[in-house]
């Protein structure tokens, strides 16, 4: 069932380790559990700023952790970020979870770059993921990337289709060139459909420590205001901030667009479900399942792993009937899926 173990851990190591970990953020399972000298552990994960929860980025992660620990059998673990932690204590993290035995380990989200780079030089006969960066180049990491700005695209013509004041608005978590991706291809969307819509944009913050991804409020008021300006849908991509982008939508009874994860069909959400038109999701859970099944059959991915429309790994969810039942709106975005994966239409990234 488990691959040969790559590396042993020292039994002599156990406790400090639990400090560790335990210093690190919380876990799902049984941080103080020995560390493994048979090494038959399986899928880490360490969440991104929001954490588990946030019904979007790290929740799509922790869905791809549950699928390998039921197909495969073997222990997972996941950690929580904590509050002004620095690239240092990513470091230590992922270090933590290498030591104990876990393989691969995957550090989730761009600002795990530093760390898992770091990490993946100490430990070389572990396989390292990284969700959303390219830049960590090393024989054993997979780089897990997707082309956010194609599943934007189609969410652009959704809006311009769904749009009655010809205005519609794009809030962004983290002034980033990751989250530039989401909001270009939306915007070229919009134009590409509706030449006369204008798109309003919003970035909560400039970096993640000011709470971009993971500050509802901030989503909130950020849509309030465009909503002022007559837009009547709004496409977040702002992690956890995005539910309040969606509570705003809902209290107007405007349309919003969700990200990453169908929300459509997130319990946390099924309040606001009414009017969440669609979200372009881009199926991380694959991604990280994907590289687990990598490893336990020997062969582990490493280099760029990329998911576009081609794959399946990005693209719109059909969950709203009323969406799913729009005929008109249906054949605009399966024409504009077509172009893209021809390569007719260029999606900007910037």
């Amino acid at each position: 069932m488990r691959r040969v173990p790559r590396l042993a851990v020292a039994g002599a190591a156990t406790a400090s380790l639990a400090l560790v970990l335990s210093a690190c953020g919380g876990t799902s399972t049984e941080a103080s559990s020995s560390a493994d000298s048979k090494g038959d552990k399986g899928l880490a994960i360490a969440y991104d700023v929001g954490g588990k929860g946030d019904q979007s980025f790290n929740d799509a992660a922790y869905a791809g952790l549950e699928q390998a620990e039921k197909e495969f059998g073997y222990e997972t673990q996941d950690i929580e970020p904590t509050e002004g932690e620095t690239d240092a204590d990513k470091e230590q993290r992922l270090v933590s979870l290498a030591k104990q035995g876990y393989n691969p380990v995957v550090g989730v989200g761009y600002a795990y770059a530093t760390a898992v780079k770091a990490a993946a030089e100490q430990y070389p006969d572990t396989t390292f993921g990284i969700v959303d960066d390219s830049t960590v180049q090393l024989e054993n990491v997979a780089d897990l990337v997707f082309s956010e700005e194609q599943a934007s695209y189609l969410a652009g013509v959704a809006a311009a289709k769904s749009t009655r004041t010809n205005v519609v608005g794009f809030v962004g978590g983290v002034d980033i060139p990751l989250i530039h991706k989401f909001q270009a291809g939306f915007e070229q969307g919009v134009k590409d459909t509706n030449p006369k819509a204008t798109v309003l944009t919003q970035y909560l913050t400039q970096t993640a420590e000011e709470g971009g991804f993971s500050s509802p409020d901030k989503g909130k008021t950020a849509a309030e205001a465009q909503i002022e300006k007559k837009a009547d849908v709004l496409y977040a991509a702002a992690g956890l901030s995005g539910q309040g982008v969606i509570e705003a939508a809902e209290v107007d009874q405007i349309w919003a667009i969700g990200v990453d994860s169908d929300q459509y069909k997130q319990e946390a959400l099924a309040k606001y479900k009414n009017y969440i038109l669609t979200s372009a999701t881009k199926d991380v859970a694959k991604a990280v399942y994907n590289l687990a099944k990598s490893v336990e059959d020997g062969k582990p991915e490493t280099g760029i792993v990329r998911g576009d429309l081609k794959t399946g790994e990005v693209g719109l969810a059909d969950s709203n009937p009323k969406f799913k039942s729009n005929t008109e709106l249906q054949e605009a975005i399966k024409t504009a899926k077509e172009k893209i994966i021809s390569g007719e239409i260029k999606v900007k990234t910037s």
